[in-house]
């Protein structure tokens, strides 16, 4: 269990798809004072799973950190849906697309989908257009 572990059960625990914070907050709801990095470079807050151990906390509770102000010491982190936070598509991602036409085709028992649907259309192309050179 990470010292940081609090941070994504409150995350997890919000309703909404964005959750403002500041760094003083992030404090409270952890328990740990920020590294002074966390502080000083942009770059920290950064979605990079190999980033710090805070960050692989967020991103593994289904958030990324986005509108990070260095300045005002306040950031937003954004549920992210269908895609692993560590950075990349998760391996049990599914398009929502896939299957949307699963029911929609039957094929008949003994249909040979390799098969030509019409054998006799080269021969009514040669007719109409020539005869095309073929090698077989």
């Amino acid at each position: 269990m990470s010292k940081y572990t609090p941070l994504a059960e409150y995350l997890k625990s919000q309703g909404g798809d964005y959750v403002p914070l500041t760094f003083t907050e992030i404090e409270r709801i952890t328990g740990v004072k920020l590294p002074p990095s966390a502080m000083k470079h942009r770059p920290w807050w950064s979605n990079n799973p190999h980033n710090s151990v805070m960050t692989k906390v967020w991103l593994d509770a289904g958030f990324e950190s986005e509108q990070v102000d260095m300045e005002k010491r306040k950031l937003v982190f954004k549920r992210v849906r269908g895609l692993k936070a560590a950075g990349g598509e998760d391996e049990d991602f599914v398009h929502p697309a896939y299957g949307a036409m699963k029911g929609l085709i039957r094929i008949m028992p003994g249909v040979d989908l390799t098969q030509a649907a019409d054998p006799e259309w080269a021969d009514r192309l040669d007719a109409e257009y020539g005869p095309e050179k073929r090698e077989r």
